[in-house]
Order: structure tokens, then sequence, then C-alpha cells
């Protein structure tokens, strides 16, 4: 768990309490402790917060659906980008296809052609995402991987900085040639 660590001109007290600190991360926290509880041994009806429990746990699923559809949504209306309805998970995977001309920049600049495209959103709108290179896709395919859990009233905001520098890339790189298989 700890790794050497050297500590020169430091008092002996200073040193116990580095010390101290550090054993700290040996045991669960405990709100990760009750939360832990609570998903082996659930509220059940009658419990005295259990109808709280209930409205709190539909409320967020309904919010992570909506999030879910915002963002799908938003991929969609996006040029050469395909995205399923995310279910069962806090991630969507676009599908971008990307034009030749893009693969080429990629390549130009070293960089695999699905982390040109992340790295280039990143610098112009400050949305991170995962290449999908990292999933082990198939040749010739790109996705990315982002997720939805930014709050639900900013999703509408993030999707437009996201059409708006997709649709941009686009024009920027399409050429007559074509894009990458699907």
């Amino acid at each position: 768990m700890f790794e050497l660590l050297c500590m020169t001109n430091l008092i002996l007290q200073s040193v116990d309490e580095i010390y101290k600190v550090a054993s700290i991360a040996l045991s669960p926290n405990v709100p990760a402790q009750i939360f832990m509880g609570l998903m082996v041994n659930p509220l059940k009806p009658g419990d005295v917060s259990y109808e709280q429990f209930i409205r709190e746990s539909k409320g967020i699923l309904e919010s992570l659906r909506k999030r879910a559809r915002i963002m799908t949504d938003g991929f969609n209306s996006c040029r050469n980008v395909v995205c399923n309805f995310t279910e069962g998970a806090m991630y969507s995977f676009p599908q971008i296809r990307l034009p030749p001309k893009a693969i080429e920049a990629a390549k130009s600049a070293g960089k695999v052609p699905d982390v040109f495209y992340c790295l280039k959103l990143l610098e112009a709108t400050g949305i991170s995402t995962v290449p999908g290179s990292g999933f082990g896709q198939k040749e010739g395919v790109f996705h990315l991987r982002t997720t939805i859990l930014p709050a639900e009233e900013d999703m509408p905001a993030i999707m437009e900085s996201f059409k708006k520098f997709n649709d941009g890339f686009m024009e920027q790189y399409e050429d007559t040639r074509g894009y990458s298989r699907m």
C-alpha cells in the first residue's frame, strides 16, 4: 500500500502525522459503508424513509433516462455521427464516421484517428471523451465514449457545443471520396 517515501528535515511528529493520514486510506469511509449496507439490504415497505427512497430513486433514474435521450438525440443530429440509445450504463458510445482527410490528418499528426478527433474536441470545447480505440474497436470504425452524468440542465448546452464542433470538424475535413466504413 505504501510506497517508499523519503522524508528529510521533518520533525518526528510530522512524519507520524503523515503516516496516520496515509493509514486512513486503508479503511473504507463511513458513507461508503452506509451505501454498501443499503445496497445489500435496501429499504423495504414500512421502513421510515421508504417512500422518500422510492421517490428519490425514481427521480434519479428518470433524470438519467432524460439525459441519455438528450445525448442520443444530440449525437444523432450531428453530421456523420450515429448513436444507439444508452440503456443500463452511464456511458454513451457514438460512432463517428471520419472523412478520409481527417484520418490522413490524424496519421500526419502521429495520432490514431479517434484520438485525434477527441483531442480536437477537447481543445475546442473542453468536452472530455475517451477514444473508442482504447476499447478494441474494429479497424476503420471510430467511436468515442462519454458519460451521461453531467447535470440534466447542462446537457442541451453540452450537446449544442458538441454539434457545433463536430459539424465544423466534418466540414473542414470532408471531401468527395467517402467515409470510414460503418
